[in-house]
């Protein structure tokens, strides 16, 4: 049935399953930052990320399905996923789960911000209001702090930028690279980089009910990045991006059950207007490629 649908429908609904399932490990990442620093997360979580390469790996019948074609681009775009997953797990230690996504959601934003002088793209008059009216909401969730922590969002705001230029590099290997290769070199390199942090920060052994969280977090963190590498080989950015936010609704849900998170008027304002020009964005640059 799945093979039956149109790449677009196909990356969509890759989009859908992949972000659903990567809110859930961002969740499950936020419970364990209260005992374990970002590198143990990224380690032990790491191991267990391989569930799915090895499911894969079964289901092809074939091991050749993780080889690079491209090996300087796979590392390139490992080495910045590795770098989007450290800021991830610090914005969650610093900041509230819907909080710390929807400005790491800015990621379109600064996309078209950049496209100019790094693509040499000509951005026009609606899409760079449409930046200024994202920017505006980062100020407007940022606004009710009050104190004195306002760096601690240039943690997600970092996040963001590394991860639009992850999303950049893996759009570019399209027709190269299978989503399984660039999977397992992300997971290498995240856990690699990992293991490196335990002699500098300390380890410790984890519980055997939170070596389930890690195999839980390890297994949906590969399963989510492969379903969004995939959707991106399917379909275009301007597709499938928009279905990124519905990981805000959920993430808001999960905050307010699981650690009593309570968004006010102001950053609910603010994530609309991320949202909503993030979306824009992506609707104008979907015409401009229609047209052309």
């Amino acid at each position: 049935m799945f093979r039956n649908l149109t790449d677009n429908t196909k990356g969509v609904l890759c989009m859908i399953a992949g972000t659903l399932v990567l809110t859930s490990q961002d969740a499950i990442t936020k419970w364990m930052t209260a005992k374990y620093h970002a590198g143990e997360i990224l380690f032990y979580r790491g191991i267990f990320s391989f569930i799915p390469i090895i499911c894969l790996i079964i289901i092809a019948k074939n091991y050749k399905i993780i080889f690079t074609k491209n090996l300087k681009t796979t590392l390139l775009r490992a080495f910045l996923g590795t770098a989007t997953s450290i800021f991830v797990v610090l914005s969650f230690i610093h900041l509230p789960l819907a909080t710390a996504l929807a400005i790491i959601f800015l990621s379109p934003i600064m996309l078209t911000a950049l496209s100019g002088p790094l693509l040499k793209e000509k951005v026009g008059w609606r899409r760079w209001v449409a930046v200024f009216v994202g920017f505006l909401g980062v100020l407007l969730i940022m606004r009710p702090s009050g104190g004195g922590d306002y760096f601690l969002y240039a943690i997600p705001i970092i996040t963001a930028l590394l991860a639009t230029f992850r999303d950049l590099v893996t759009r570019s290997m399209k027709g190269g690279d299978s989503s399984a290769s660039i999977l397992f070199f992300s997971m290498v390199a995240a856990l690699i980089t990992g293991a490196l942090s335990l002699p500098v920060f300390g380890a410790s052994m984890p519980s055997l009910y939170d070596l389930f969280l890690f195999a839980a977090a390890g297994t949906m963190v590969g399963l989510a990045h492969f379903l969004q590498i995939q959707a991106l080989l399917f379909a275009s950015a301007s597709i499938v991006s928009p279905f990124k936010y519905l990981s805000l609704v959920y993430a808001a849900l999960i905050g307010y059950f699981i650690w009593g998170d309570v968004p006010d008027e102001w950053k609910i304002c603010g994530a609309a207007l991320i949202v909503g020009a993030g979306i824009f964005i992506l609707y104008r640059e979907g015409q401009q490629k229609a047209v052309r």
